[in-house]
């Protein structure tokens, strides 16, 4: 089995920082596609970042310039550093990670998308 766990959540002002993380565990072959998606009660889960295996990111507009997203692949582990922070930014911070894994019945690769708990993210002075 495979695991997401989110840390770094908390209650920032606004304009201060956070920094998020998400640590993979498990029967884990590779790990592809890893990010951070948010949602608000009653409202989609959106993109905030992603990062490929080989370092490509992709960030939505509205954290541009504010977010950064890395990830160490020695420790299956992505971050996502946040400053400038807004109350908009507030949200539940989810990880989903696309990972391959060894399927134990035929010992194939499986690629896999797998989801964290998430973690509360709340900007208020």
């Amino acid at each position: 089995q495979v695991r997401l766990v989110e840390s770094g959540g908390g209650l920032v002002q606004p304009g201060g920082s956070l920094r998020l993380s998400c640590a993979a565990s498990g029967s884990i072959f590779s790990i592809n596609d890893i990010g951070w998606y948010r949602q608000a009660p009653g409202k989609q889960r959106e993109l905030v970042a992603r990062i490929t295996s080989g370092g490509s990111t992709n960030y939505s507009d509205s954290v541009k310039g504010r977010f950064t997203i890395s990830r160490d692949n020695a420790k299956n582990t992505v971050y996502l550093q946040m400053n400038s922070l807004t109350p908009e930014d507030t949200d539940v911070y989810y990880c989903n990670a696309i990972i391959v894994v060894i399927t134990p019945t035929n010992k194939k690769p499986a690629t896999v998308d797998y989801w964290g708990q998430g973690t509360q993210v709340t900007v208020s002075s």
